[in-house]
């Protein structure tokens, strides 16, 4: 695949000291905002304290607590650009994701448990309840691709890392990589179009991991989708 792929030219810098004239995702640069993810985070908490009663994980405000002190730390500690690699923020971070990822997990599946097991289920409470839990998915794995491309954002935006995890297409292409680095939304971007399309559209997995998170999020969203569709062709009035 690397041997493969339409790669920009090798950086003339070690990786300590970034070529200041290459592509702006190669060198130093002042950071991405925190806002984008923070938001992301503060949605998926959000979204889960509107699952269905049936759906949700107790005690939902207890843990819905949990996650926002976390969110909370997270943003004083580094409010604006991410900029400086630190431990303990990013140790705080993947425990946020993990714990947000692991409730979602528990609510998909007894969601499913419910369709497979033919228990009586409104039409609304399952559309709904599918509809914020498939969301709050593409919300999980958006955050998991950004926090470990090429190291995370501190180590993208010190220019650390030569290889990309993910090769967007913008990286290919020498005058739009001359000024443009991914952000959060453009990792929003490929977990959605992964979610709908089931496979990558322009965004290729380059590294074993990436590939790995790529397969899982398209099968976890196909069986949710394939499960809630046929569930919901025989409750929906007229049906």
């Amino acid at each position: 695949m690397y041997e493969n792929a339409a790669m920009p030219p090798a950086p003339t810098g070690s990786s300590e000291h970034p070529d200041t004239h290459g592509p702006a995702w190669r060198r130093r640069t002042e950071g991405e905002q925190r806002w984008w993810a923070a938001l992301a985070m503060l949605a998926a908490i959000g979204l889960q304290l509107l699952f269905p009663d049936r759906f949700a994980v107790h005690p939902r405000y207890l843990l819905s607590g949990v996650e926002m002190a976390a969110l909370l730390i997270i943003f004083a500690l580094q409010p604006t650009r991410i900029t400086e690699r630190s431990v303990l923020l990013r140790t705080a971070s993947q425990v946020l994701l993990a714990l947000i990822a692991a409730t979602n997990g528990v609510s998909a599946a007894m969601l499913l448990h419910e369709i497979t097991s033919g228990q009586s289920l409104p039409a609304g409470q399952l559309l709904l309840g599918g509809a914020e839990i498939w969301l709050t998915n593409v919300i999980v794995f958006a955050l998991w691709y950004w926090e470990y491309d090429r190291g995370g954002p501190a180590s993208r935006a010190q220019g650390i890392h030569d290889t990309p995890d993910l090769l967007f297409p913008q990286l290919t292409d020498d005058k739009l990589a001359a000024d443009w680095e991914p952000i959060f939304i453009d990792y929003f971007y490929v977990a959605y179009t992964n979610a709908t399309a089931f496979s990558p559209t322009d965004t290729m997995p380059l590294s074993r991991w990436a590939k790995v998170l790529f397969m899982v999020q398209s099968a976890i969203s196909i069986v949710l989708v394939a499960l809630i569709v046929a569930r919901a062709v025989n409750i929906l009035p007229g049906t």
